[in-house]
């Protein structure tokens, strides 16, 4: 398996707008971070989690090659606002997206000409396969289990893939689904910044669940320019803790 990840940032992206910290102003490229998403190939199959806006800018660096399926977590739009620059990646064919049917319906709603029975010329071919969490499904020969977690009161999904498992935007996660993260050899997920936040886990929170779950390797993401200097806060994880950065690539 490869992990490739496309974007560590929360939806402002880092630099923000407008902002002269330390931070948004750093020579570091690992404290420049494109909105979350992660390309995973294994078993010949190719997986895309989320596409947000950044999509394009993600994959020019990347090599040209078929997406099988597209996992998207949720329907906020540093998510899926990248979903139309999928459109290159047609030629390979149609690409599913799997979610959740609420947020199926969402997606149909914002982009009706994507999903309207007589589409015109240049649109996407893209499909929607609705998921259940808890219930596995496979791409091709790779299983996949849905996992639910919560963004702050909001449901949305994370996935388990083969023994590494993609948490993005969490809060909090029942507890009948740890059981459903033993045994990880990696674990990406995300950690906002070092004070609290009413839907994401600060980096206290991040840290305590990542000991919980026990994977071999965890990785965070979706981190704002308030978590610090990549350099500085690295030094602060246990050993087997790290932040990830945009282009790192994980072999578990």
């Amino acid at each position: 398996m490869e992990i490739t990840i496309l974007g560590s940032g929360t939806s402002t992206g880092v630099p923000e707008i407008g902002c002269t910290c330390p931070v948004c102003t750093s020579d570091d490229l690992r404290d420049n971070r494109l909105r979350a998403s992660a390309f995973i190939q294994t078993n010949g199959t190719n997986i895309l989690i989320d596409c947000g806006p950044d999509f394009r800018e993600q994959m020019l660096d990347q090599k040209f090659v078929r997406i099988d399926g597209v996992l998207i977590t949720h329907e906020h739009y540093d998510h899926v606002g990248g979903i139309d620059d999928l459109r290159p990646f047609c030629r390979f064919g149609e690409i599913p997206l799997y979610t959740e049917e609420d947020t199926a319906q969402r997606l149909r709603i914002r982009m009706p000409y994507c999903f309207a029975e007589h589409k015109y010329p240049g649109v996407p071919k893209i499909s929607i396969t609705n998921i259940t969490a808890g219930i596995p499904f496979y791409i091709g020969q790779v299983k996949i289990l849905p996992i639910r977690i919560f963004h702050g009161k909001m449901p949305i999904l994370g996935y388990r893939i083969e023994n590494m498992a993609y948490i993005t935007d969490m809060l909090t996660m029942p507890e009948k689904e740890y059981s459903k993260l033993e045994g990880l050899d990696c674990l990406i997920m995300n950690a906002l910044r070092i004070e609290p936040h009413h839907t994401h886990q600060n980096l206290k929170q991040a840290i305590e669940q990542a000991k919980r779950i026990g994977a071999k390797q965890t990785w965070f993401i979706h981190m704002s320019h308030h978590i610090g200097l990549h350099a500085d806060i690295e030094k602060t994880l246990p050993p087997n803790i790290h932040f990830a950065f945009d282009g790192l690539m994980i072999k578990p």
